[in-house]
């Protein structure tokens, strides 16, 4: 076994990885970027040296740095964790080249599958199930549209020599064929350096089901079972459990099978996925196989009680897999979802941000969460956004999802827009509890998941002034008035105003002090209160007519400047935000009408306008990509472009102007 390891990645991985090698006594040795410099990957490690500035491209996909800091720090072996360079064939021979172990699959292996096509080949030859498609080398664009007429629509574009999605576009018909292959190939380019494509039949509700394959330098090769990864949204998976619902022993057996033939093919070692789409007659498909570590291998490690690091690195120190087929267990049902900071509601665009305030289920034996940030953590542009894994284990899928339900309810996150609420909508879903599952789930359920959760935004505007008043001005220990400052007039009940703003509405809570607590007045709507606050807790009831109702709710608070203050109540899977001025500051007047501002931190990829161009509604301006995403900026009207202020290549603010734009008079988009 190895004596001190680099890890050549950041965040949640690193942290894992660490984990892992701690417990087996390994040394550990962090990189990490300007950005990273307080990262707990960093914190947890046992040395670290900095790659250089935060953009990846000068800093974790720098092999050069990277093989210099673990020859310097003495390290034996390299772990790649997943993403980065840990599918990068040339990475992995350097590593050979330098005297170091690549903590992953042969050269070869990861050369055979690197291109989505030749795998593809090799797969066919091995008789392993392919969807129809192209894989092929000719990139001529009217030979591609060709092949996609045979193939028939709908159709999968999809990068090469890429992954996570990116580069995956769907065609629908042969008229956006050509828009969307452009689309693609610019991904495909930007992302992985090739903009080669290949197209497949696209299935219009397949479920993706994918093996844990492991093999050793020995000839032995494994299956861990399979994980259902269907609930996806922009082909990144959002949801994945161990093992799949409604698979039968018969056809888990098959797929398994199907899969240590495939990582034979190619004489692998280590760990490995192999990916298949599965139909709805119970055909299944071989789609890729990652040559890595996967995001999801927890659920694979709660029900079977393996730790898939561990193996990583017995394989890599050339000793024989711990176990053989017919003696890996299978208990329980797990379930993994992704905690990320991003926005739902705005077609899942990235957030940015400070983690103002992080509050995580308990962990135990039957929740786990595998994370790389801590409290006051920064979510920066230059990376994916996830915050953290969350999974929960139990005896069967039912209580598992009872599990993961309660799970989400205890988790608080203030400073970014998350989508825990999202993930709470689905995993209640009653379409998730019978397994009703397809890629296509999310869209299948959009008017359920995205309904407006908003029942309690007049308790949580009351229990904010609440708290405000207890923070602020600590309840007396006397109803003397001398001892009430805030508020307090001769001949009056003490009384307290808090303008509070929640989106584009601003409220007055009106609080007076009462004989029994506090009356709170939202315009005519009045109701008593009584409440304490311990720590971040408050638990205050609320009486009205007769009926009462008693919360008890996690409360963050936030002061981002001298002038605001930012309240957030937890109700549930729910938080609701409200800010709160302590001085009134005038804005500016609006400069920039008729200008396109950009949604989201991010990176210019593309300009289709220039200055004096007329152009039409819905035209694309401007492309800009941020954390895997790529977003058209489009005419909202016809007009005539004024000036575009940035080009490709440059990085742009959320909010900053990208087009100055007017609108023909009486165009409507």
């Amino acid at each position: 076994m190895f004596s001190k390891i680099l890890i050549a990645n950041r965040g949640e991985i690193a942290c894992r990885v660490i984990k892992t090698a701690h417990q087996l006594g390994i040394r550990c040795v962090a990189v990490y970027s300007e950005a990273d410099a307080n990262a707990r990957h960093v914190q947890m490690a046992d040395e670290a040296f900095l790659l250089g500035p935060a953009p990846s491209k000068d800093s974790y996909l720098r092999a050069d740095k990277i093989l210099a800091i673990a020859k310097q720090s003495g390290a034996e072996a390299i772990h790649p964790g997943y993403g980065f360079l840990s599918e990068n064939e040339d990475f992995a021979k350097a590593c050979a080249d330098a005297g170091l172990v690549f903590i992953g699959p042969p050269v070869p292996a990861i050369a055979a599958m690197g291109s989505k096509s030749a795998a593809k080949e090799i797969m066919s030859k091995a008789g392993v199930p392919l969807v129809p498609g192209y894989h092929g080398d000719n990139q001529d664009e009217t030979f591609l549209a060709q092949e996609a007429n045979r193939i028939g629509y709908p159709l999968l574009l999809k990068a090469a020599y890429g992954g996570g999605g990116k580069g995956m576009k769907v065609v629908w018909q042969a008229s956006e064929f050509m828009e969307q292959l452009h689309s693609a190939k610019r991904e495909a380019l930007n992302g992985f350096g090739n903009d080669k494509i290949l197209m497949e039949r696209y299935l219009t509700k397949p479920r993706h089901v994918e093996i844990q394959v492991f093999a050793d330098n020995f000839g032995n090769a494994v299956y861990l079972h399979e994980r259902d990864c269907s609930i996806q949204r922009r082909h990144q998976k959002v949801i994945e459990e161990a093992p799949a619902p409604n698979f039968s022993a018969e056809q888990r057996k098959a797929m398994g099978e199907a899969a240590v033939t495939a990582a034979k093919a190619i004489g692998y070692a280590g760990a490995g996925t192999v990916e298949f789409l599965f139909d709805e007659d119970g055909s299944f498909y071989f789609m890729e196989m990652n040559t890595r570590l996967q995001v999801e291998h927890p659920v694979t490690e709660m029900i079977t009680g393996q730790d898939l690091v561990k193996w990583q690195l017995l394989v890599a120190s050339n000793q024989p897999l711990p176990l053989k087929q017919e003696e890996i267990p299978l208990d329980g049902h797990a379930i993994e979802v992704r905690v990320y900071a991003e926005d739902p509601d705005n077609n899942f665009l990235p957030a940015t941000g400070k983690l103002t305030y992080l509050r995580q289920p308990d962990c135990h034996r039957h929740v786990r969460i595998d994370t790389g940030v801590v409290e006051y953590d920064e979510v920066s542009p230059f990376y994916d956004p996830m915050i953290a894994k969350l999974i929960v284990w139990d005896e069967n899928r039912d209580r598992a999802i009872a599990r993961m339900r309660h799970a989400l309810d205890e988790y608080r996150i203030a400073g970014v827009k998350t989508n825990l609420g999202f993930l709470s909508a689905l995993v209640s879903h009653p379409a998730f509890a019978a397994a009703e599952l397809d890629t296509h789930f999310i869209e299948h359920h959009q008017a359920d998941l995205f309904a407006p959760a908003q029942s309690e935004s007049q308790q949580a505007l009351l229990l904010a002034a609440l708290y405000l008043l207890l923070k602020q001005q600590p309840a007396p220990t006397d109803r003397s008035p001398w001892s009430c400052g805030y508020g307090w007039r001769l001949n009056e009940a003490p009384q307290v105003r808090f303008n509070l703003q929640s989106g584009d509405k601003t409220s007055q809570v009106v609080i007076q002090s009462t004989a029994t607590g506090q009356r709170l007045c939202v315009g005519d709507y009045c109701i008593n209160a009584r409440a304490e606050l311990c720590g971040d807790t408050l638990t205050a009831t609320l009486a009205n007519a007769g009926s009462s109702h008693q919360f008890r709710v996690r409360v963050s608070h936030y002061q981002p400047n001298p002038l605001t203050q930012t309240v957030s109540v937890f109700i549930a899977h729910q938080r609701f935000d409200f800010t709160y001025q302590t001085q009134v500051e005038v804005a500016a007047a609006d400069e920039s009408a008729g200008s396109l501002k950009a949604p989201m931190n991010g990176t210019v990829v593309a300009v289709m306008a220039v200055a004096g161009q007329q152009v039409q509604a819905g035209d694309t301006l401007l492309v800009m990509e941020a954390m895997k995403m790529e977003y058209a900026i489009k005419a909202p009207a016809n007009g005539v472009v004024n000036s575009v202020f940035y080009q490709a290549g440059d990085l742009v603010k959320d909010g900053a102007e990208l087009v100055d734009f007017s609108a023909e008079t009486g165009a409507s988009a």
